[in-house]
């Protein structure tokens, strides 16, 4: 089942932040992670949901590989970058059963 994390991110440090983001693909794409959506317009159709700052939606083939990625020691040291860059709130979301 896949596995989807959706993120709200405020950066508050660009220069960090765009150091994190040349850094963070490689660490995804190795725990079979991908990007679905990198920033972009976000626009709000119902209710009074209102996003902060950049929208990124990651894709993983489990939760145990989004886990895997976590807490790897590729990623660690670039989460603490993204840590000290900016401030975000995630959620995540299984793709259900729905076939893909």
């Amino acid at each position: 089942m896949k596995i989807y994390v959706i993120s709200d991110i405020v950066v508050n440090n660009q220069q960090k932040y765009e150091e994190y983001t040349k850094l963070v693909p490689d660490t995804i794409k190795k725990y079979g992670g991908k990007y679905l959506v990198r920033g972009g317009e976000i626009i709000t159709r119902n209710g009074d949901w209102d996003p902060k700052g950049r929208c990124v939606v990651l894709e993983f083939p489990s939760i145990a590989a989004l886990n895997e990625w976590n807490s790897s020691p590729e990623y660690k040291p670039v989460k603490k970058i993204r840590e000290s860059a900016s401030t975000s709130q995630s959620f995540i979301v299984s793709s259900g059963d729905l076939p893909f």
